[in-house]
């Protein structure tokens, strides 16, 4: 009977511990929960960009923490660049747009007439930019229903792309503190992954690194040099700030998810070959096919060794970040996805090693 109280006793009294805990750490998640997608993100930028602070301040006199804040400020100039650009970019075509419809002289260019020879679209978009052309207000009034959808969802992804730019900024002086504080993080990571795994935390952390560092380096890196490379040549064309800085977020998902970029970049084309001369539209197309077909060359060179992650895995993972949590969840949910596969295949791997090492020792 003393016995029973006594667990009776024992019993309440852990699930008092377990139930105050609990509380305490739903509570924590509550609080940090608006910055936790940006906390995820900016250990993943510190992870990748830990090398580059390794080896300058081994080349250099400066500290580790030096670096980190220096190199924290040059990524949060280059995010501010697009931003800026896009803001002033989206202001300007705007004004010059409302203008323009007011004192007429909006002029929208005649088509060539070799638009009609395009396969399958030729007739249907020579019609419809020669109307654009002659008779704009018709155009409109005649598309208002379409025009006000189009016009809504334009406004709605440039919101989340200049909010998206925000988050990248606060990221980076994230990955900033992590990187400045590098080896207390890794120790203090080991500690948790050891605790949860019992002996493995070094080699977990070790694949964790090997793991991001390889998505990073080898799928976004090549994504983001793709997307500059498509950006430069829209550019040299003429295509106006607003139009470019949208079509180069498009190429950057585009080459994220492992889609060739080419077939998000066929109506720039098409719209060169449009307005411009024959020859500018060739040279356009031909960069075009390069840009798209870049990966090729730049992943054996920027993908790590050791990690072999499939298409499909970073496809879903991407695609299902960025249905959660917009811009960012692109990034993040491709890495970690990629991760989580990398680590349950290593599991599985030591999972059938020890079962036929026992197999082996009957």
């Amino acid at each position: 009977m003393k016995l029973d109280h006594n667990f009776s006793n024992q019993a309440i009294d852990a699930f008092i511990k377990i139930s105050a805990l609990s509380v305490l750490v739903l509570w924590c998640f509550s609080i940090l929960k608006p910055f936790l997608l940006l906390m995820v993100w900016g250990g993943i930028i510190a992870t990748a960009l830990y090398p580059i602070v390794a080896f300058f301040s081994k080349k250099t006199a400066l500290s580790e923490s030096k670096v980190s804040i220096i190199l924290t400020v040059i990524g949060v100039l280059l995010l501010l660049i697009p931003l800026i650009a896009l803001s002033t970019g989206i202001y300007t075509s705007g004004t010059e747009l409302f203008l323009g419809y007011q004192d007429g002289s909006i002029a929208i260019p005649k088509p060539k007439e070799r638009m009609q020879d395009w396969p399958i679209i030729g007739h249907e978009a020579y019609s419809f930019m020669s109307l654009a052309s002659s008779n704009l207000e018709s155009l409109l009034f005649k598309y208002s229903t379409e025009v006000k959808v189009v016009a809504a969802k334009a406004a709605s992804l440039v919101g989340s792309l200049g909010g998206g730019f925000i988050q990248f900024i606060v990221s980076t002086i994230i990955a900033g503190v992590f990187m400045a504080n590098a080896s207390k993080c890794e120790r203090a990571f080991i500690l948790i992954t050891n605790r949860l795994t019992g002996k493995h935390g070094e080699e977990l952390i070790k694949l964790s690194k090997v793991t991001i560092r390889s998505v990073v380096q080898g799928v976004i890196g090549v994504a983001v040099i793709q997307a500059t490379m498509a950006g430069l040549g829209m550019a040299v064309v003429g295509i106006s700030a607003s139009v470019l800085g949208l079509w180069v977020f498009l190429v950057l998902v585009f080459a994220i998810i492992q889609l060739p970029p080419i077939l998000i970049l066929l109506p720039i084309i098409f719209y060169v070959f449009s307005v411009d001369t024959t020859t500018t539209g060739v040279l356009f197309a031909i960069w075009c096919v390069l840009v798209s077909s870049s990966d090729a060359i730049l992943k054996p060179i920027l993908l790590s060794r050791g990690s072999h992650i499939p298409i499909i895995v970073i496809l879903l993972g991407a695609l299902g970040g960025m249905a959660m949590s917009g811009i960012v969840g692109l990034f993040v949910g491709a890495v970690v996805l990629s991760l989580t596969y990398q680590m349950f295949t290593v599991w599985l791997k030591n999972e059938a090693e020890e079962t036929q090492n026992a197999k082996d020792n009957r």
